[in-house]
Protein backbone atom coordinates (compact mmCIF):
# COMPACT_ATOMS: atom_id res chain seq x y z
CA UNK A 1 0.00 0.00 0.00
CA UNK A 2 1.56 3.57 -0.91
CA UNK A 3 1.76 5.85 1.99
CA UNK A 4 0.13 9.58 2.66
CA UNK A 5 2.87 12.25 1.61
CA UNK A 6 2.62 15.45 3.61
CA UNK A 7 3.69 17.83 0.92
CA UNK A 8 3.24 20.79 2.79
CA UNK A 9 1.24 22.64 5.24
CA UNK A 10 0.15 26.21 6.31
CA UNK A 11 -2.05 27.61 9.77
CA UNK A 12 -5.85 28.70 8.94
CA UNK A 13 -6.84 31.90 10.70
CA UNK A 14 -8.89 29.54 13.18
CA UNK A 15 -5.23 28.24 14.23
CA UNK A 16 -6.08 24.95 12.31
CA UNK A 17 -3.27 23.02 10.55
CA UNK A 18 -4.33 23.04 6.99
CA UNK A 19 -1.60 20.16 4.78
CA UNK A 20 -1.55 19.35 1.26
CA UNK A 21 -1.28 15.07 1.17
CA UNK A 22 -0.45 13.37 -1.98
CA UNK A 23 -0.88 9.63 -1.99
CA UNK A 24 -0.95 7.13 -5.62
CA UNK A 25 -0.95 10.29 -7.72
CA UNK A 26 -3.98 12.27 -6.04
CA UNK A 27 -3.88 15.68 -3.67
CA UNK A 28 -6.05 16.24 -0.62
CA UNK A 29 -6.68 19.17 1.22
CA UNK A 30 -7.03 18.27 5.44
CA UNK A 31 -7.76 20.71 7.92
CA UNK A 32 -6.57 19.25 10.98
CA UNK A 33 -6.80 15.84 9.55
CA UNK A 34 -9.71 16.34 8.10
CA UNK A 35 -10.54 16.12 4.29
CA UNK A 36 -11.73 19.91 3.07
CA UNK A 37 -10.98 18.39 -0.97
CA UNK A 38 -9.81 15.80 -3.06
CA UNK A 39 -8.69 15.31 -6.74
CA UNK A 40 -10.68 12.58 -7.32
CA UNK A 41 -13.95 14.03 -5.42
CA UNK A 42 -14.15 17.15 -7.93
CA UNK A 43 -17.28 16.52 -9.62
CA UNK A 44 -19.57 19.68 -8.13
CA UNK A 45 -16.53 21.87 -8.36
CA UNK A 46 -16.58 21.16 -12.23
CA UNK A 47 -20.18 21.53 -11.97
CA UNK A 48 -20.03 24.93 -9.88
CA UNK A 49 -18.05 26.74 -12.95
CA UNK A 50 -19.97 25.30 -15.40
CA UNK A 51 -23.41 26.56 -13.69
CA UNK A 52 -22.04 29.55 -12.62
CA UNK A 53 -20.96 30.83 -16.34
CA UNK A 54 -23.97 28.56 -18.39
CA UNK A 55 -25.06 31.82 -20.11
CA UNK A 56 -21.19 33.21 -21.08
CA UNK A 57 -19.99 30.81 -23.38
CA UNK A 58 -20.29 32.68 -26.71
CA UNK A 59 -16.67 33.99 -27.83
CA UNK A 60 -18.31 37.21 -28.26
CA UNK A 61 -19.00 37.93 -24.86
CA UNK A 62 -16.69 39.42 -22.60
CA UNK A 63 -18.14 38.41 -18.96
CA UNK A 64 -16.45 38.85 -15.79
CA UNK A 65 -16.61 36.52 -13.50
CA UNK A 66 -15.14 35.81 -9.83
CA UNK A 67 -14.26 32.76 -8.21
CA UNK A 68 -14.21 32.61 -4.53
CA UNK A 69 -11.64 29.85 -3.39
CA UNK A 70 -8.90 28.21 -5.51
CA UNK A 71 -8.54 25.20 -3.90
CA UNK A 72 -7.07 21.92 -6.52
CA UNK A 73 -8.24 24.31 -9.49
CA UNK A 74 -11.06 22.16 -11.24
CA UNK A 75 -13.96 25.32 -10.75
CA UNK A 76 -11.05 27.52 -12.21
CA UNK A 77 -10.40 25.04 -15.21
CA UNK A 78 -14.07 24.54 -15.56
CA UNK A 79 -14.76 28.39 -15.77
CA UNK A 80 -12.09 29.02 -18.40
CA UNK A 81 -13.65 25.88 -20.23
CA UNK A 82 -17.29 27.52 -20.01
CA UNK A 83 -16.38 31.13 -20.93
CA UNK A 84 -14.71 32.60 -23.74
CA UNK A 85 -11.07 34.21 -24.83
CA UNK A 86 -12.44 37.23 -23.67
CA UNK A 87 -13.54 36.80 -20.42
CA UNK A 88 -12.01 38.34 -17.06
CA UNK A 89 -11.59 35.84 -14.66
CA UNK A 90 -10.64 37.05 -11.21
CA UNK A 91 -9.59 34.26 -8.89
CA UNK A 92 -9.91 34.73 -4.79
CA UNK A 93 -7.89 32.53 -2.43
CA UNK A 94 -7.47 33.65 1.25
CA UNK A 95 -4.05 31.47 1.57
CA UNK A 96 -1.00 32.19 -0.81
CA UNK A 97 0.76 29.32 0.07
CA UNK A 98 -2.70 27.34 -1.90
CA UNK A 99 -2.12 29.20 -5.14
CA UNK A 100 1.93 28.20 -4.65
CA UNK A 101 0.87 24.58 -3.93
CA UNK A 102 -1.09 24.98 -7.25
CA UNK A 103 1.64 26.00 -9.09
CA UNK A 104 3.75 23.56 -7.82
CA UNK A 105 3.14 20.19 -6.21
CA UNK A 106 -0.07 20.55 -8.22
CA UNK A 107 1.18 21.84 -11.92
CA UNK A 108 0.34 18.66 -13.43
CA UNK A 109 -3.56 18.58 -12.14
CA UNK A 110 -4.49 22.26 -12.60
CA UNK A 111 -1.77 24.66 -12.17
CA UNK A 112 -1.50 25.59 -15.95
CA UNK A 113 -4.69 27.24 -15.50
CA UNK A 114 -3.47 30.05 -13.24
CA UNK A 115 -1.52 31.03 -16.08
CA UNK A 116 -4.52 32.06 -18.33
CA UNK A 117 -4.19 35.23 -19.63
CA UNK A 118 -7.88 35.52 -18.53
CA UNK A 119 -6.74 34.70 -14.70
CA UNK A 120 -5.85 36.95 -12.50
CA UNK A 121 -5.10 35.87 -8.79
CA UNK A 122 -5.75 37.81 -5.71
CA UNK A 123 -4.98 36.86 -2.22
CA UNK A 124 -7.35 38.28 -0.06
CA UNK A 125 -10.60 37.63 1.52
CA UNK A 126 -12.99 37.36 -1.05
CA UNK A 127 -15.57 38.96 1.16
CA UNK A 128 -13.39 41.96 1.16
CA UNK A 129 -13.23 41.42 -3.15
CA UNK A 130 -17.41 41.25 -3.26
CA UNK A 131 -18.08 44.52 -0.46
CA UNK A 132 -15.70 46.75 -3.21
CA UNK A 133 -17.55 45.31 -6.77
CA UNK A 134 -20.72 47.17 -6.19
CA UNK A 135 -19.74 49.75 -8.49
CA UNK A 136 -17.58 47.65 -11.49
CA UNK A 137 -19.97 44.30 -10.96
CA UNK A 138 -19.51 40.37 -11.87
CA UNK A 139 -21.65 38.81 -14.38
CA UNK A 140 -21.04 35.49 -12.58
CA UNK A 141 -20.04 34.56 -9.09
CA UNK A 142 -18.42 31.20 -7.92
CA UNK A 143 -18.33 30.89 -3.95
CA UNK A 144 -16.83 27.37 -2.73
CA UNK A 145 -15.04 28.72 0.78
CA UNK A 146 -16.59 26.50 2.98
CA UNK A 147 -18.89 23.44 3.99
CA UNK A 148 -21.61 25.75 4.73
CA UNK A 149 -23.02 28.49 6.88
CA UNK A 150 -21.08 27.18 9.92
CA UNK A 151 -17.73 27.44 9.21
CA UNK A 152 -15.12 25.15 9.16
CA UNK A 153 -12.23 27.00 7.38
CA UNK A 154 -12.18 30.73 8.70
CA UNK A 155 -14.74 31.83 11.27
CA UNK A 156 -15.63 34.93 9.66
CA UNK A 157 -16.87 32.89 6.69
CA UNK A 158 -20.15 32.98 7.95
CA UNK A 159 -20.86 36.32 7.61
CA UNK A 160 -20.70 36.30 4.07
CA UNK A 161 -23.57 34.02 3.87
CA UNK A 162 -25.49 36.23 6.85
CA UNK A 163 -27.85 39.25 6.34
CA UNK A 164 -25.29 41.66 5.37
CA UNK A 165 -23.14 39.06 3.20
CA UNK A 166 -25.79 38.08 1.28
CA UNK A 167 -26.71 42.02 0.41
CA UNK A 168 -22.86 42.25 -0.63
CA UNK A 169 -23.30 39.50 -2.91
CA UNK A 170 -25.89 40.81 -4.61
CA UNK A 171 -24.63 44.48 -5.46
CA UNK A 172 -21.60 42.63 -6.58
CA UNK A 173 -23.68 41.07 -9.48
CA UNK A 174 -24.87 42.88 -12.67
CA UNK A 175 -28.43 42.35 -13.51
CA UNK A 176 -29.32 39.41 -14.59
CA UNK A 177 -25.83 37.80 -12.92
CA UNK A 178 -25.64 34.45 -11.06
CA UNK A 179 -24.40 33.40 -8.12
CA UNK A 180 -23.44 29.75 -7.58
CA UNK A 181 -22.72 28.62 -3.67
CA UNK A 182 -21.18 25.76 -2.68
CA UNK A 183 -21.98 23.27 0.31
CA UNK A 184 -21.39 20.39 1.61
CA UNK A 185 -25.22 19.41 2.28
CA UNK A 186 -28.38 21.68 1.92
CA UNK A 187 -28.85 24.23 4.45
CA UNK A 188 -32.35 26.25 4.53
CA UNK A 189 -30.59 29.21 6.02
CA UNK A 190 -28.94 29.88 3.11
CA UNK A 191 -31.53 29.33 0.77
CA UNK A 192 -33.87 31.28 2.94
CA UNK A 193 -31.55 34.22 2.75
CA UNK A 194 -31.11 34.69 -0.69
CA UNK A 195 -34.60 34.42 -1.61
CA UNK A 196 -35.18 37.42 0.58
CA UNK A 197 -32.98 39.29 -0.84
CA UNK A 198 -34.25 39.25 -4.18
CA UNK A 199 -32.46 36.73 -5.87
CA UNK A 200 -34.77 34.13 -7.91
CA UNK A 201 -32.90 30.79 -6.38
CA UNK A 202 -32.54 27.10 -7.37
CA UNK A 203 -31.23 24.11 -5.38
CA UNK A 204 -28.93 21.93 -7.37
CA UNK A 205 -27.47 18.41 -5.69
CA UNK A 206 -24.67 17.44 -7.08
CA UNK A 207 -22.54 14.46 -6.94
CA UNK A 208 -19.73 13.27 -4.68
CA UNK A 209 -17.91 12.08 -7.95
CA UNK A 210 -18.84 10.87 -11.46
CA UNK A 211 -20.32 7.52 -11.24
CA UNK A 212 -21.98 8.06 -7.55
CA UNK A 213 -25.72 7.53 -7.21
CA UNK A 214 -25.88 9.77 -4.05
CA UNK A 215 -26.02 14.00 -4.78
CA UNK A 216 -24.75 14.66 -0.96
CA UNK A 217 -23.69 18.33 -1.87
CA UNK A 218 -25.83 20.86 -2.75
CA UNK A 219 -25.13 24.49 -4.95
CA UNK A 220 -27.77 26.84 -4.59
CA UNK A 221 -28.01 29.34 -7.81
CA UNK A 222 -28.86 33.00 -7.11
CA UNK A 223 -29.79 34.55 -10.26
CA UNK A 224 -30.06 38.39 -9.90
CA UNK A 225 -33.51 39.70 -11.94
CA UNK A 226 -32.46 41.34 -15.03
CA UNK A 227 -34.54 44.10 -14.44
CA UNK A 228 -33.44 44.51 -10.84
CA UNK A 229 -33.04 47.84 -9.40
CA UNK A 230 -29.83 49.61 -8.07
CA UNK A 231 -30.75 51.11 -5.19
CA UNK A 232 -29.27 48.45 -3.16
CA UNK A 233 -25.72 49.16 -4.50
CA UNK A 234 -26.49 52.95 -4.27
CA UNK A 235 -27.37 52.29 -0.37
CA UNK A 236 -23.78 50.33 -0.34
CA UNK A 237 -22.17 53.39 -1.66
CA UNK A 238 -23.75 56.16 0.64
CA UNK A 239 -24.85 53.93 3.90
CA UNK A 240 -26.53 57.14 5.18
CA UNK A 241 -28.69 57.67 2.41
CA UNK A 242 -32.98 57.04 3.22
CA UNK A 243 -34.51 53.30 2.13
CA UNK A 244 -35.54 53.86 -1.68
CA UNK A 245 -39.89 53.54 -1.72
CA UNK A 246 -40.92 50.44 -2.05
CA UNK A 247 -41.97 50.82 -6.16
CA UNK A 248 -38.72 50.92 -7.02
CA UNK A 249 -37.21 48.21 -5.82
CA UNK A 250 -39.31 45.00 -4.83
CA UNK A 251 -36.76 43.20 -3.83
CA UNK A 252 -37.21 43.55 -0.50
CA UNK A 253 -34.49 43.57 2.41
CA UNK A 254 -34.13 41.21 4.60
Amino acid sequence: MKPNITLAETTTPNGARMTLVEHDGSFCIRVNGQQLMHSKVATSEIKLGSIACERHGTEDQQPKVLIGGLGLGFTLKSVLQSTGPRATVHVVELFPEIVEWNRTFMAGLNGDALADERVKVLTEDVSDVISRSAETPYDAIALDIDNNTTAMVKTENHNLYGKNGIRKIWNALAPGGRAAIWFAAPDATIERMLKKVGFKVQAMPAKVFGSSRREAYMIYVADKPLGAATDKAEKTKHPDAPPAPATRNPANSL
